[in-house]
């Protein structure tokens, strides 16, 4: 869901994320017709990075539940 979002509405993707600075300088960026793609591309990018996140945290967090 939040893919469509980065494709269609690039820099309220960063508000789902926590980013909200963020999404304002994507949503300046986004009015422009030009500064659409490069939003869009911004937006799917920090995405991915969250994801990533995502993971890397889940994982440590398992790590830390087992016992030495």
């Amino acid at each position: 869901m939040r893919l469509i979002i980065a494709l269609f509405l690039p820099w309220l993707t960063f508000f789902t994320i926590g980013r909200p600075i963020t999404g304002v300088i994507c949503l300046l960026l986004q009015i422009t017709l030009i500064g659409w793609i490069p939003a869009t591309i911004w937006a799917v990018y920090a995405l991915s990075q969250y994801k990533t996140d995502q993971k890397i945290e889940k994982a440590l967090n398992q790590r830390r539940a087992e016992p030495p």
